[in-house]
């Protein structure tokens, strides 16, 4: 998983999504009451606090230093146990949680691991739940994701001379037939949530500085991006973004 989220968790935490709460009470319906899972990636706890408020004991692997600091340090006294180490070095028991739960984290954890380790974390029953984060193609975005194309070309080399093609609210997310296909699983299935969130230049600015491809920029060219695509956001579109999002819920129950 990569490290470069931890350069600033209060950005971090302050910029990213939460998650809506009908995805929790779906997958809490689908556990015994309180569980003990097992999450991979924690962060700052987007949906740590989820997971804790609905009586579930937590063991958090979170590689990044200061993140597992922000996560001792906010939910100190609670029914978490944060390990500051990558899933892929977890040596827990086989068997020991009810659920193994990845909001936004799945995809940085090496195949092996996803396919294999994370399954045999899970008693006969326990759920592999995946929570992804999905920007998709919606006029609720007004065009502003196809109009910032070019600033992004130009700070960004490897960017396609056309925008990507953006999945519209059916999508079905990749982890999906990853865990159909899994022998230690069975029962695949899949929900999807509307999450769009609307921010105002500032905030979209936190947003885009808490990515991963901005924190590479050098320093100089970081803030010029961020200075013209607040120029660009406060002149073409009245100082808010929204980002139309669906969040989808995966998950795959352990076979017998």
């Amino acid at each position: 998983m990569t490290s470069w989220f931890d350069g600033s968790p209060e950005t971090y935490d302050r910029a990213r999504p939460s998650y809506p709460e009908p995805l929790w009470d779906a997958l809490f319906a689908a556990l015994p009451s309180s569980p003990r899972i097992l999450e991979i990636g924690p962060g700052t706890g987007k949906a740590t606090t989820a997971l804790l408020s609905r009586g579930a004991s937590v063991v958090g692997y979170e590689p990044g230093e200061r993140l597992a600091a922000f996560l001792r340090a906010r939910f100190g006294g609670e029914s978490l146990e944060v390990r500051n180490a990558p899933f892929e070095a977890a040596d827990d028991p086989p068997g020991s949680f009810d659920a193994v739960v990845a909001a936004t984290s799945f995809h940085w954890v090496e195949h092996g691991a996803r396919t294999a380790k994370a399954p045999a974390m899970l008693r006969p029953g326990g759920l592999l739940a995946v929570v992804g984060t999905h920007q998709v193609a919606d006029s609720a975005d007004r065009g502003y994701f196809a109009a910032s194309h070019g600033i992004y070309r130009r700070y960004f080399p490897e960017t396609p001379a056309e925008p990507e093609t953006t999945p519209g609210r059916d999508l079905l997310p990749a982890e999906l037939a990853e865990l159909a296909a899994n022998p230690l699983l069975v029962q695949a299935r899949l929900l999807r949530f509307d999450w769009d969130q609307r921010y105002d230049t500032a905030a979209y600015l936190d947003l885009v500085r808490s990515y991963s491809n901005t924190a590479q920029l050098a320093p100089a060219d970081r803030e010029r991006f961020l200075a013209e695509l607040a120029t660009f956001i406060d002149t073409g579109f009245d100082g808010s973004v929204i980002r139309p999002l669906v969040m989808t819920l995966s998950y795959g129950v352990r076979r017998a």
